[in-house]
């Protein structure tokens, strides 16, 4: 697989997010990195990486984050959407790091997590 349709949602005080990195081009991977604090995904983006994980958004929140109460996410009547919207417009409850390539999603939690994205089938 070719490295250029890999993207990393890196954010560089995070450990895990770091190592994963690391992993990655230590393999000869050299994913693009979003710093998606800065430069957080859109909706459709974000909707979209949650499919290929296979996460609920909820599933990727960091729930010990202030915004998470702070916003009232625990809400189970809130929708899908409104989630999604929660976390475009505070990047900081996306959990990290998520590594994309091609189809496929992980989240490097553990790091080694994302390696099944590049193992043949």
């Amino acid at each position: 697989m070719g490295t250029k349709n890999v993207e990393i949602w890196h954010y560089p005080r995070c450990s895990k997010s770091r190592k994963t990195l690391a992993l990655l081009e230590e393999r000869g991977i050299e994913p693009e990195v979003r710093k998606y604090r800065q430069d957080p995904p859109d909706a459709d983006t974000l909707g979209d990486v949650l499919d290929k994980l296979g996460m609920s958004p909820r599933e990727l929140m960091r729930k010990k984050e202030d915004e998470y109460k702070e916003l009232g996410l625990d809400d189970e009547s809130l929708s899908r959407d409104e989630l999604i919207e929660a976390m475009v417009d505070n990047p900081i409850l996306i959990e990290r790091p998520v590594v994309i390539a091609g189809d496929k999603a992980a989240l490097g939690r553990p790091p080694e997590n994302v390696l099944s994205l590049f193992e043949e089938a």
